[in-house]
């Protein structure tokens, strides 16, 4: 069985490439609306870079979709 190498972002990372800061992150993951982080030791947490990625497409898309109704 194959298994996918998969990337762990710190929330520094995760702040650079969305361009929120900490509590606006853990606000959206609290209401559903952001991949949740997951547990590295009892007190570090990380995302899964392709979570965050598979977010950020999805807001590009929802965007774009708006701005072409607009037009």
């Amino acid at each position: 069985m194959e298994q996918t190498q998969e990337t762990l972002l710190r929330l520094r990372a995760v702040e650079a490439r969305t361009g929120l800061r900490k509590s606006k992150l853990y606000g959206m993951v609290k209401a559903g609306e952001f991949p949740k982080p997951i547990a590295l030791t009892p007190r570090t947490t990380a995302w899964i870079e392709s979570e965050v990625n598979g977010w950020i497409s999805a807001r590009i898309t929802a965007s774009r979709a708006v701005q072409g109704e607009a037009a």
